[in-house]
């Protein structure tokens, strides 16, 4: 890949510290780096590669004239919309971790691994998925080709860091016995299944995006799908009972398989030895890990998977990282 430069907006936050984290991790040809968050934290230095660069303030005219290649964004939707475009029309790849674009028909929401032939339809902004749906994807990808889905029921257990710096101060605070300020309740020693705003049908908005975004990276619009989301005590992963049902029968073993062999899935089902995913041995890593796979008896052609990802990582930065480098690639 040739040298490139990138600029980072959100730097200051946990979604931005940790895009320079993975860049550095990825060592990709970073010639210039800038750095855009609020003007309250701008003056703020960060480290990349040994070098001190200091944070701008993120204004209408920070893009123009930098020669910007990819600008990965980890801001709010507001935001992500009034700025995002003015980096795409100052010649930028934008990759925009919030909601903003991801159902947006003329922006593609991509998971290098599940749906890397949709870049080619970027007009200069690509959206990133939602922090359970880009390892929901990985894992039903390998059914989707070989099988076929005829229904899907998801429920996660999503941990504290998905809410941000606020969301783990509640963990904390709370073990003390103190009051929540990010959750409506208390999250230690606590699951609470709210995340987002409820809806008039009793879904909440986490629910929805959760099955809304897998069917646009599926290419599957009339999917059967269904998701509970529940916030847990836990500082790093999240985690997903999946259970599918499938378009024809299958073979356990063949499943074992075909997860052992799909792009960016590590395959940890050995129960007798306690082995299964984890957030704990997920969290700090890049991968999506599925295990305790089993025949669902109730229903035909059905399966159990459990899958565990990294939120902040594959749910979010690394992500982010690994499409800005397929969409340089392509570019190049």
């Amino acid at each position: 890949m040739k040298p490139f430069t990138c600029a980072i907006v959100g730097a200051s936050g946990m979604v931005g510290s940790m895009f320079a984290k993975v860049l550095q991790e990825r060592k990709l040809p970073v010639e210039n780096l800038y750095l855009f968050a609020s003007a309250r934290s701008a003056g703020q230095t960060m480290t990349f590669n040994g070098k001190q660069y200091v944070i701008e303030e993120l204004t209408e005219t920070a893009f123009e004239g930098r020669g910007i290649d990819v600008a990965l964004f980890g801001v709010g939707g507001d935001v992500a919309k009034k700025f995002a475009p003015l980096a795409a029309k100052a010649g930028a790849i934008v990759v925009d971790n919030s909601s903003a674009f991801r159902m947006d028909d003329a922006v593609p929401l991509v998971v290098p691994e599940v749906n890397s032939g949709d870049l080619a339809m970027h007009k200069g902004i690509i959206a990133n998925p939602n922090c359970c749906a880009a390892p929901t994807v990985v894992a039903l990808k390998p059914l989707l080709e070989k099988y076929g889905l005829q229904r899907v029921v998801i429920s996660t257990y999503q941990s504290v860091s998905g809410a941000g710096v606020g969301g783990m101060s509640d963990l904390e605070e709370t073990a003390k016995g103190g009051q929540p300020k990010q959750f409506p309740h208390p999250i230690s020693g606590n699951l609470i299944p709210h995340i987002d705003k409820f809806h008039e049908d009793g879904y909440t908005g986490e629910e929805k995006k959760l099955m809304a975004e897998v069917r646009k990276m599926l290419h599957a619009p009339e999917l059967k799908l269904t998701a509970t989301t529940v916030r847990v005590p836990v500082k790093f992963g999240h985690s997903l009972s999946i259970n599918v049902s499938l378009k024809s029968p299958f073979e356990l073993a063949d499943i074992k398989k075909l997860m052992e062999n799909a792009p960016g899935v590590v395959l940890q089902d050995d129960g007798n030895n306690n082995l299964y995913p984890m957030p704990l041995t997920a969290a700090g890593t890049d991968l999506v890990y599925v295990g305790r796979l089993r025949k669902d008896d109730s229903c035909e052609n059905s399966l159990n998977m459990w899958v565990v990802a990294d939120n902040t990582r594959k749910g979010a930065a690394t992500n982010a990282v690994q499409t800005a480098e397929a969409a340089l690639r392509l570019k190049q």
